[in-house]
Order: C-alpha cells, then sequence, then structure tokens
C-alpha cells in the first residue's frame, strides 16, 4: 500500500469475534493454567511499520490503534480483565510540531468515535480509564477523554488504561503532591504516609499492579511507563513492531507468565504492599475525597464540548 492510498480503519473499538477454531483450542489449553489480571502494553514501532510499508506516518499510527482494538478482543477471549497502553508519552511532545498535531487529531477521532459507540461499551462492560496529565492535551481531545471516562466508569467486566500524556515520573512527583497537599490541610497525618496511599493516590491508583509487561519494535527499555507499578512484573521485549503483533505473540506471553507464575506470587505475597496493615480511616476518607475531586475536575472538563455545541 503506497502513502496516497485510502486510509484502512476498524470502525468499532469492539472488534468482532473472528478466532480460528485453532485460535480458540490453544486460549482453552492455556485457561488449564493461571491467567493473568492485567497486562500492559508499551506499543512501539508504528513509524518504523510506516517506514517498512512505505505509507504515511499517520497510517503507521492508525494501524497500530486497529492492533489495540484487535488484542483487546484477544485478552477479552483470554480472559484478562485489565489492560494498560502506553499511548501517548510526555516526552512525545518534543516530536515534531506536525507529527504531535496528526496523534492527537488521531486519538480525538478515535475517542470520537469511541464515544459514537459508548452502547457497545456498556454492553461489553468495558470501563475506560486514563492515566496522565490532561492539562497538557487539547482541549477539544481532553473533553472527549474526559467524556468517554464519565459515561464508562461504572462498567466492571473489563478495564482499559489509556496513558495520555503520561511519564512515571510525572504521575510520582504527583502523588507526592497530592499527598503534600493533603497534610498541608490536615486532611492525613505525617505518619498515614505509606507506600499503600503513595500508590492510591497515583493516577492508576485504581488499577491492580500488572502481571506483564509487553514492549514491542525490540527496543529494551521501559521509556519511563509504570515505574511504580512494574516492581514485580514479568517484563517481555518482542522484535516485533505492534502493528505487526499477533495473537501467537500475545499467548506465548501468557505461557511466560504461567511458567513463572509460582515465584512471582510468592514474592508478591511476601512483599507486596497491598498486603500490608498500613491502611486506617482516615486515610480511606482522604481517598474517596479525592476520586470526588478527580471526578469533578473531568466533569469541567467534558463540559467543553457541551458548551461548545451550544454555542
Amino acid at each position: 500500500m503506497k502513502e496516497n492510498e485510502t486510509e484502512e480503519t476498524m470502525s468499532t473499538w469492539i472488534s468482532r469475534n473472528n478466532l480460528s477454531w485453532y485460535h480458540k483450542l490453544c486460549i482453552n489449553v492455556l485457561k488449564a493454567g493461571p491467567i493473568p489480571r492485567h497486562v500492559a502494553f508499551i506499543m512501539d514501532g508504528n513509524r518504523r511499520y510506516a517506514t517498512k510499508e512505505n505509507v504515511a506516518t499517520r497510517l503507521g499510527h492508525s494501524k497500530g490503534f486497529d492492533k489495540l482494538s484487535q488484542t483487546l478482543l484477544w485478552c477479552q477471549e483470554i480472559g484478562i480483565k485489565e489492560v494498560t497502553v502506553y499511548a501517548f508519552s510526555i516526552e512525545n511532545f518534543g516530536r515534531s510540531p506536525e507529527e504531535v498535531e496528526t496523534l492527537m487529531s488521531l486519538a480525538s477521532d478515535k475517542f470520537e468515535k469511541l464515544l459514537e459507540e459508548v452502547d457497545k461499551l456498556h454492553e461489553n462492560g468495558l470501563c475506560i480509564r486514563i492515566i496522565g496529565n490532561l492539562i497538557l492535551i487539547p482541549e477539544e481531545l481532553r473533553a472527549r477523554i474526559a467524556q468517554a471516562v464519565l459515561l464508562t466508569k461504572d462498567n466492571d467486566k473489563a478495564f482499559l488504561n489509556i496513558a495520555f500524556a503520561y511519564t512515571s515520573r510525572d504521575e510520582i512527583t504527583n502523588s507526592f503532591q497530592v499527598i503534600n497537599d493533603g497534610v498541608h490541610a490536615k486532611e492525613i497525618d505525617e505518619h498515614d504516609i505509606s507506600e499503600y496511599l503513595i500508590n492510591k493516590c497515583m493516577y492508576s491508583g485504581k488499577s491492580t499492579k500488572p502481571d506483564i509487561l509487553i514492549r514491542t519494535s525490540g527496543e529494551v527499555r521501559f521509556s519511563d511507563f509504570l515505574l511504580w507499578q512494574t516492581w514485580n512484573t514479568n517484563v517481555i521485549f518482542h522484535k516485533v513492531l505492534w502493528p505487526d503483533f499477533t495473537i501467537w505473540h500475545l499467548l506465548a506471553c501468557v505461557f511466560y507468565y504461567q511458567m513463572y507464575y509460582a515465584h512471582q506470587t510468592r514474592i508478591e505475597n511476601e512483599f507486596g504492599f497491598e498486603h500490608r496493615d498500613d491502611k486506617n480511616e482516615k486515610v480511606e476518607f482522604f481517598l474517596k475525597n479525592l476520586e470526588s475531586k478527580r471526578m469533578k475536575q473531568l466533569e469541567t472538563y467534558a463540559s467543553y464540548l457541551t458548551q461548545n455545541v451550544s454555542n
């Protein structure tokens, strides 16, 4: 396909089940063992895919979105309940203005499509969460993202966490700022500060810890993604470019997880702070208020679309 050919995109966020019998057979065999609850993806290689296929960079990113839609279906079939994807790093703002504008425009188009399909999201019980510093992105995209989060917040069958305008450094810094503000406002005390509290104040505070982190394209680095959360995570680096990622790559990752499941579980039970007794009523009340403030902020962001439609 050449650069000037028509762009092909999937019409929906929820793909149709087109798995073959042998795919389903392999999935059923894997289901005899432990299945990861949460898988995180660094979806790398869209630009190199575009270069390889001699198409525009936008088409490479669009193919990357299509692959995400397909991968969500595979995860659903396997029984993986939560997926986190690295969609846009804060560092990506350092790319050329043309590429940043393309990525923002593409993201806005995809979230607009998602909002048109919210009934399907409810039917599938999919909850959309955004982790990242939304103040950094354009108002219209921010509003669509906020609407997607608010409209699906009560769904609980599956969870898609989209890291947008995100880095771990920013997330950890924000968590400490939230805690610092809480101490100064006397909502919590200094002795309430713990790993549990820090974790719950993260953008990703409502999520579980990833069981597997998969990075495509052959790059062997974390790129400032989920550094706090992946302290006991199986990390797998694939050479395949993200748009070329297949169900066989995913099934191999699940099998790898199963081989090391006993060891990973032992470490989790011994050192996981979720199992520690560092919760108290004051902390839980603080966290409940924090969630309420964040929801109200999303409502403010979402109102941008309503105001512009009325005008």
